[in-house]
């Protein structure tokens, strides 16, 4: 079976990255699926969340999470190319995603967006801190090691996904995950 090729989508909260991720979905040249972390943990029973004690959250998230790095592989490795939508907020979320994506095509995006922009989004969105998105661009960007950039503040979601799905057809070996495995990361 040939394995699927993945593109993950990774930046802070209100980024863009889901909107970016939707019109890769027209934009590209073979069938994708789009996974996306919120859309993976939405699918978590809300009533039993809520009965969960302050210590018992973090490691329902870090399972959520883990779950979702491996359905992702689970859907590549069956064949399928699919589009990541994540924020690698915390180290070990990327280190265990460079293991279990080894086999497969990689081509890593870094999705990044000003700061006012992403107050404002927060803002507009109303189910976001304002503040937070702010927050994590620094866990997220670490260390900062792309195949392709893009900038959501001075480009639409479709200018976006037209200039990644360029950059997919010029790389023939996308080698991000590649140099972050080789940097211990």
């Amino acid at each position: 079976m040939t394995l699927g090729q993945i593109i993950v989508l990774n930046g802070t909260s209100s980024a863009g990255k889901t909107s970016i991720g939707r019109e890769l979905l027209d934009v590209l040249s073979s069938p994708f699926f789009l996974m996306s972390v919120d859309a993976f943990g939405a699918m978590r029973s809300p009533s039993r969340t809520a009965e969960l004690s302050a210590d018992e959250v973090p490691d329902m998230l870090r399972r959520t999470r883990a779950g979702f790095h491996r359905a992702v592989a689970g859907m590549a490795a069956a064949g399928n190319d699919v589009i990541m939508d994540h924020v690698f907020s915390e180290p070990w979320r990327l280190s265990d995603c460079l293991r279990l994506f080894e086999p497969f095509r990689v081509f890593f995006v870094g999705v990044r967006c000003s700061v006012p922009e992403l107050e404002r989004r927060e803002r507009a969105r109303g189910d976001r801190t304002v503040g937070h998105a702010a927050a994590q661009i620094e866990a997220v960007h670490t260390p900062g090691v792309y195949d392709f950039e893009c900038e959501t503040d001075v480009a639409t979601p479709r200018e976006c996904a037209l200039a990644i799905a360029e950059g997919l057809r010029r790389v023939d070996t996308p080698d991000a995950f590649r140099r972050l495995r080789e940097n211990g990361i």
